[in-house]
């Protein structure tokens, strides 16, 4: 055993801090250890952002219990760190430098070592430090690790290039994915789960001397380089360091053109040489490789020159850059011909491998960037919160060209198609314009503005280098107590139908030939077919209670109600479509329940055959994996389906490999995959990305633009829904003294939802935009805020209450999962508050009704808000008169959760509001009463004879306004359900009727 070391009386963070950076320079090759724990009591047991020691683990059960131990045999001084554990999940401790202190450079030194008792158990401890970022839990991670296979003390070295970084997790998604070694916070220790054990370390240190290989890199300034026939490729070489230090020693790098495609001396001239960068060499200094290629005359796929590189002194690229020679001469690259004819082309030059990698999608983040060309991939997505550092328009583009690029070095130069879930804005990216959600595109009633909010999306999403949007969702959301309700335009087809224009918004004509604008992208119908019809309990994925579940109708329901929107969407030249992850049970078929992803009879036989589309097939995410039977089954159950391409996020690799292997025994037919492949290639020759792969980014600049926000606050306005006004207390008036309270009225995570920036979305300032408060105060405004209603409520005229739900996606936010319809204990005590001490409007901030009946009588004027987006001023505009409330219930309120589901149409209904209600505050109501609505039935009717829906509409809306004035706050069944009917009936040109059934609503009012 080493004798004890007693001089180093610093703690050992601050004495990190005061070595000179040339401390390393000045020493002998093995310079004097810096200390970074001692364990002698230096280091406290605290959290950030003190420097300070701290457990962890998967549950309360996890963390290991740890303490300062006294210690004859210590290594170093007296004491060590000891503690016992006992772990099922996952758990460990941190030590974190301090937060508000510079962070410590230990790019002097070979590596950090420790002193460990062992038990020889032979189980692995994981150690991580901590690089970059702005803290120990905001840095980079990286990792190695050591097994116990001894007894008593040893000295466990772990070299800084040993330390890989981690991909399983990392606290705020990778920083540069370089070890830089200048910038760190501290370490982390993995204890082993599965028995109890203990342990005891001390003296951790950093030793050796830094070995330059480490912090000097040589890379190229791209991984692949395409050069059309007869040009020079020129390859960037270029030296960097950490800390942009000078190298110390001399760096070679050898190189020299090898293998590939192409052919030396026919097809390039071969090069070698070497390139020197001497001692002192400044970072960033570059040489340029030319490697002259050849031309024929004879057309021919693309041709690879892989330029080797051997480096001496730093570490070398990660890959062998490649030049390709251009693919050329060939019909499917003339643009001139028909994208039929170029398909047919393309497809018969490609092999099985290559079929399959166009059926293959991949997620960036879990993506090795060499597989794009390995795996002939064709897609590529960003699931919700998979975004760039920094999450900016730049980066997207700077990301998403990389990745083209790369499918440059195919054979045939198949561009990738880019995917993103913009389901209310290009929700991914930091600043863009955040619409309301479908749910309150749909209580608009406004096709014209559903479309131009469509039409926002794709210029901001293709701005950004995506050419291809999942979205919009064409469900018919039948059950409130689904976490997906806000992604329905509502409960009715006929007004899902309807709102359907955004696919035009979208995409542009129904023809396609829109598709290759800068400002448009290719769109997803989803999810097919029946997701909005599960019943609740039905569910088997996880915790979920309703997503995902089983949807049982008869043939008739499937026709009438779910299929009804795809058929439509299908007629506006709809380019993909997404099967659900949900399962579909058609009463009689003798199928049971199957999921929508094996469901040939719906995709190949509804879908392609009956409906005639002719775009291609998506699969949700890892939806093969919910299939039965081993991976190869899942595979061809799904494909044979019809399921054209799979979102496979992680698992491309084996995927592309599987579907090979069933294609060639025969179990995937070659046309099934001819017929799929053909489909996506259709898609992107449509798309333009053939001839232009690129980000185009002109019109980056109206990302979040006034004009863009200015679409998106109309829709917020539109979409407000007044469902009561006692004594005509709304619109406010500028002068009037108002007291603001609730949990949503300033919080723009709340007030945008789920899918912004994040899967989930959260609460917070999570992204530009304007709050409902500060909309109310931009509009002029006399307002006073208090959060929880704790200020003083004396003095005001009216009070206003933002209350309701807190972001959640997909099954997370299924009721019964963690989430219910009713108001939390704080948005109650809220009302409560507010509403006995004034005039009180209440504003339901929610993706779907919130139960507010047994508050009903204390609140004078009731609006729901529904999800409204990032323009929170669109909402003030309708409270302070600025634009009328016209807002209508896309969806039925229910009196209490015992009455779900309830929906328009069935025959016992008696909500608290009835699908189709909104009163509003800007059209005069018709005098006349039960006189003046005969005279509307027989105008109506005639309307809708002569094909006249413009009028027909107005005079629907003239008797609806009849019924609800009359009506007041008086809510019975008899007026309910054909008030509801009408609105069905309106929707779907039936005007005279409609109004014959409002006027059955008047005489029960």
């Amino acid at each position: 055993m080493p004798r004890p070391r007693t001089a180093l009386l610093l703690p050992g963070a601050l004495l990190a801090a005061l070595l000179p950076l040339s401390a390393a320079a000045q020493a002998a090759d093995d310079p004097t250890p810096v200390p970074v724990d001692r364990f002698e009591g230096e280091v406290p047991f605290a959290a950030q952002p003190a420097d300070g020691i701290f457990t962890w683990g998967g549950d309360t059960d996890d963390p290991p219990s740890l303490r300062l131990a006294d210690r004859a045999d210590a290594p170093e001084g007296d004491k060590v760190l000891a503690g016992t554990y006992d772990i099922s999940g996952y758990g460990g401790f941190t030590h974190d430098f301090a937060a508000d202190q510079p962070a410590h450079d230990w790019s002097a030194h070979q590596g950090i070592r420790l002193w460990w008792e062992g038990h020889d158990n032979g189980r692995k401890i994981a150690f991580e430090i901590k690089d970059g970022g702005t803290n120990g839990e905001a840095s980079e991670l990286w990792t190695t690790s050591f097994t116990d296979d001894f007894t008593g003390w040893k000295q466990i070295r772990l070299p800084f290039s040993d330390f890989t970084y981690r991909t399983d997790y990392q606290p705020v998604g990778g920083i540069d994915h370089v070890l830089g070694l200048t910038r760190m916070w501290g370490y982390a220790v993995t204890l082993p789960a599965g028995a109890k054990g203990e342990f005891a370390m001390d003296d951790v240190e950093l030793y050796g001397k830094a070995d330059q290989s480490l912090r000097a890199a040589v890379g190229t300034d791209a991984p692949v380089y395409p050069v059309r026939e007869g040009g020079t490729a020129k390859v960037r070489i270029t030296l960097a360091t950490t800390g942009d230090r000078p190298v110390d020693e001399p760096v070679t790098v050898s190189y020299r053109t090898e293998g590939g495609t192409a052919t030396a001396g026919r097809d390039y001239t071969p090069v070698s040489g070497t390139v020197t960068f001497p001692a002192g060499t400044a970072s960033g200094a570059s040489a340029t490789v030319q490697v002259p290629t050849r031309k024929d005359k004879a057309g021919e796929p693309a041709e690879t020159i892989p330029l080797k590189l051997t480096v001496t002194g730093a570490t070398a690229p990660a890959e062998t850059p490649q030049i390709v020679v251009d693919a050329h001469g060939l019909p499917y690259l003339d643009p001139k011909l028909p994208v039929k004819k170029r398909v047919a082309d393309l497809l018969s030059r490609m092999s099985l491998e290559e079929k399959a990698g166009q059926m293959t999608q991949a997620e960036r983040d879990g993506l090795v960037p060499g597989d794009i060309a390995a795996y002939d991939l064709g897609s590529l997505l960003s699931g919700g919160g998979s975004t760039p550092t920094p999450n900016t328009p730049e980066a997207w583009a700077r990301m998403i060209d990389g990745f083209q690029l790369r499918a440059q070095a195919t054979r045939f130069q198949i561009p990738l198609i880019y995917g993103v879930d913009a389901v209310h804005g290009h929700n991914n990216l930091y600043g863009a314009t955040v619409m309301p959600h479908n749910i309150g595109l749909g209580a608009t009633r406004d096709p014209r503005l559903a479309e131009r909010t469509g039409a926002v999306t794709a210029a901001e999403v293709r701005a950004t280098g995506v050419p291809w949007d999942f979205a919009p969702c064409v469900c018919v959301s039948r059950d409130e107590r689904w976490g997906r309700s806000y992604e329905s335009f509502g409960e009715d087809p006929a007004l899902v139908q309807s709102m359907e224009t955004v696919i035009q918004g979208l995409q542009g004509r129904a023809d396609g030939s829109d598709l290759s604008r800068d400002d448009k992208v290719l769109a997803t119908a989803k999810h097919y077919v029946g997701d909005g019809g599960t019943a609740y309990g039905s569910s088997t994925t996880g915790t979920y209670t309703i997503d995902q579940g089983v949807t049982t109708v008869t043939r008739q329901q499937l026709e009438d109600i779910h299929l009804a929107p795809f058929k439509t969407a299908v007629r506006r030249g709809i380019g993909t479509v997404m099967p659900s992850f949900s399962s579909l049970d058609i009463t009689g078929d003798g199928k049971g329940a199957v999921k929508m992803t094996a469901r040939g009879d719906m995709i190949n036989g509804e879908l392609k055959d009956r409906m005639g589309f002719d775009g291609f097939v998506i699969s949700d995410w890892n939806a093969i994996d919910q299939l039965p039977g081993d991976y190869a089954a899942q595979v061809r159950t799904a494909v044979n389906a019809g399921v054209d391409m799979m979102m496979v996020p992680s698992t491309y690799q084996k995927f592309s490999t599987t579907l090979v292997d069933e294609a060639k025994a025969g179990r995937v037919g070659a046309a099934r995959i001819d017929d799929a492949v053909s489909r996506i290639l259709t898609e992107k020759f449509e798309l333009g990305l053939f001839e232009h792969p690129y980000a185009d980014t002109s019109g980056a600049a109206a990302i979040g633009s006034p004009a863009h926000r200015a679409v998106a606050r109309q829709a917020a306005a539109e979409s407000q829904v007044l469902l009561k006004n006692s004594g005509g207390l709304l619109p406010l008036k500028k002068t009037e003294k108002v007291y603001v309270a609730g949990s949503d009225a300033d919080d723009i995570g709340n007030q945008t939802g789920g899918w912004t920036l994040t899967w989930q979305g959260a609460s917070g300032n999570t992204v530009p935009g304007t709050t409902i408060l500060q909309g109310m105060r931009e509009a002029g405004g006399n307002v006073t805020y208090s959060k929880d209603a704790s200020a003083p409520t004396g003095g005001y005229d009216v009070g206003v209450v933002v209350v309701g739900e807190t972001p959640y996606a997909e099954g997370v936010g299924d009721v019964g999962n963690g989430h219910s319809l009713s108001l939390s204990a704080a948005d109650r005590a809220a009302v409560d508050k507010v509403c006995g001490a004034m005039k009180c409007v209440v504003l339901i901030v929610s993706g779907r009704p919130q139960l507010i009946g047994d508050r009903l009588g204390e609140i004078d004027s009731l609006v729901a808000s529904w999800l409204p987006g990032t323009e929170g001023e669109g909402v003030a505009d309708v409270l302070y008169g600025d634009r009328p409330f016209t807002g209508q219930l896309p969806v039925t309120w229910p009196r209490s959760e015992s009455q779900l589901p309830i929906n328009v149409g069935d025959a016992s209904y008696d909500p608290q509001f009835p699908y189709g209600w909104g009163l509003t505050t800007g059209t005069p109501v018709p005098h006349g009463g039960a006189a003046a609505l005969k005279s509307l039935a027989a105008r109506a009717a005639a309307a809708e004879r002569r094909g006249d829906d413009r009028q027909g509409r107005q005079l629907v809306t003239q008797a609806r306004l009849l019924v609800q004035q009359k009506a007041g706050e008086r809510m019975t069944a008899a007026l309910a359900k054909p008030f509801a009917d009408a609105d069905h009936l309106l929707l779907t040109g039936h005007y005279g009727t409609a109004v014959r059934k409002l006027t059955e609503a008047y005489r029960a009012a």
